[in-house]
């Protein structure tokens, strides 16, 4: 009797991503599959909170300019199902983005990131996300550390990122691009006996 002939089909990195579990992100970075759980809580406060003030004045303009589009965790197709990152948080201004993507993937490369550090990912969102935004021309990364409790703020000058800002602890601050906004610091951290759980 015949024997099956086995499938000679190698998936694509995409493929394997879209195959990831549920409760798993995955990343296609430098031809890399990169896979991290969900996020732990104090990351999504932070998350949260941002998106409270950025997403309510430039997203929604209540209380602010408009203008933007602002969404957690958008699947971003630098180059189609080959480059993918998932940020933690990005921004289109409109008149780039009028209309919105009718799938999950987003092709317009962000005017802005955010990247919300953990011990796990940090390393990560440094040492190969941030290469990767300035290559495709996002002009502003932010990247938030919930445990030292700090914001790096960056700003994209020809292909390289100038730091515009670090702030930390309770300060009050209005930074590029969102300067419509006064961000407390104090209210994106959780109290100190909560540590972050890695994520």
């Amino acid at each position: 009797m015949p024997q099956p002939v086995p499938s000679t089909h190698q998936p694509t990195l995409y493929e394997a991503l879209e195959a990831l579990p549920e409760g798993v992100v995955g990343e296609i970075l430098n031809g890399q599959l990169h896979t991290q759980p969900r996020p732990a809580i104090p990351h999504a406060h932070v998350a949260v909170r941002f998106d409270r003030s950025i997403g309510r004045s430039y997203g929604d303009g209540i209380d602010g300019p408009g203008g933007w589009w602002i969404f957690p965790e958008p699947e971003v197709h630098f180059v189609r199902d080959v480059e993918v990152a998932v940020p933690d948080l990005a921004g289109w201004h409109r008149e780039r983005m009028p209309i919105l993507p009718t799938g999950h993937r987003v092709e317009v490369v962000p005017d802005w990131v955010c990247e919300i550090l953990s011990p796990s990912t940090k390393r990560k969102d440094r040492k190969d996300k941030m290469p990767l935004y300035a290559r495709y021309g996002v002009q502003y990364a932010w990247l938030t550390d919930p445990v030292e409790r700090t914001l790096e703020v960056y700003r994209l000058n020809g292909n390289t990122w100038i730091e515009v800002g670090r702030f930390a602890g309770a300060d009050q601050v209005r930074i590029p691009p969102f300067e419509a906004v006064s961000i407390d610091l104090e209210g994106l951290w959780l109290p100190q006996q909560l540590r972050l759980v890695e994520r």
